[in-house]
Order: C-alpha cells, then structure tokens, then sequence
C-alpha cells in the first residue's frame, strides 16, 4: 500500500466521522462537536491535494489511486452536501445549487465508465481542479458558519454557488469533449 492510496483511504474512512459530527449534536472532550466535523473536514481536504502530490513527486501513481481519489472526493463533497441539508443548514435554493453539484459528480462518473468500456479516457482539466478545490473551500465555510459571525456566515453559500457554477460549466465541458465517444456507445439498460 502505498503512502497516497492510503491518504485517499483515510479520507474515505473519515466521511462518516465527519458526517456524525455534523448531524448529531453534542461534543467530545469538552469541544463542539462542529469544530470537530470543521477539522477533519479541512484535514481530509488537504490529504485531496497532498496524495495526488506525493503519487508524483514519489512515482507512486496506480490504477487503485487514479480510481480511488476522484471517488473519494465525490462522496466527501456529497455526503457534506446531503449532511447540511439534513441538517437544515442548506435550504431553498441552496438545495438546488447542492442537487447540481451532486448530480453533475454522478453523470461525469458514469460518462467515465462509459467511455472506459471503449478504452477512452476523460481527463481531469484544470478548471475541475479549480472547481473541486472551489468546492472544498465552500463545504469548509458552511462547516464552519455556526462558529462564526454572521457576515462570515454568508461567504459559505455565496461560495456554494460558485462550485454549482463551476459544477456545470466542467459538466458542459467533459460533455462536450465526450461527445464525438458517445455516438459510438449503446445505451445501457
């Protein structure tokens, strides 16, 4: 097992620690359990950006990673996503900005599979990049608004609705690029 892949594990074996800390109300030694929920969130952010960094910089690049990673921060992102709302947190047409990212994730992860059964590969752009750390950024603000005053509050859903944008426009682009693919391709199911 290499250091990266077992980066990209942790976080994934983080997403119900932090899921918890958001829907049950309480705390542990003492401190909110929302300030946990915070921590580990950013710390689990970070390990998106810091596994993928040290596969290269270690030449530990592998099927598994490559695999793993892209998962791992969709079901970190949704299962943030779906907490909040839960929670009440996310509301109105917050709800829609939360429903496109996730929707989005699944499609471009079903366009991936589609195209790798034709052995085509679906590359990660660069404003994916952006928009994935774009992402983490907001979830990390709407974590962290019951701690905070209420002008902070308000960056987390103004920065939602930045990741929706992004969300979409990466969404067209993959598409867009997939395109000429999917004609060849038969509808499953």
């Amino acid at each position: 097992m290499t250091l990266p892949n077992l980066l990209t594990l942790l976080r994934v074996a983080a997403i119900p620690l932090i899921v918890a800390a958001i829907v049950v109300p309480g705390s542990l030694a003492g401190i909110d359990l929302r300030i946990w929920a915070t921590a580990l969130f950013i710390v689990a952010a970070v390990t998106d950006w810091l596994d993928g960094f040290l596969a290269r910089v270690l030449g530990q690049g592998s099927v598994l990673g490559r695999m793993m990673d892209p998962v791992a921060d969709k079901v970190l992102v949704a299962s943030i996503l779906v907490s909040l709302t839960a929670t009440g947190e996310l509301a109105g047409w917050e709800i829609v900005a939360t429903i496109a990212i996730i929707a989005r994730e699944l499609l471009i992860s079903g366009l991936r599979e589609a195209l790798a059964g034709q052995m085509v590969e679906l590359p990660v752009t660069y404003l994916a990049k952006i928009k994935t750390a774009v992402q983490l950024v907001a979830l990390a603000l709407l974590l962290a608004a019951p701690l905070t005053p209420a002008i902070m509050a308000q960056t987390g859903p103004a920065a939602l609705w930045l990741a929706a944008l992004l969300t979409l426009v990466t969404g067209a682009q993959y598409f867009a690029t997939a395109r000429r693919h999917l004609g060849s391709t038969q509808a499953d199911g």
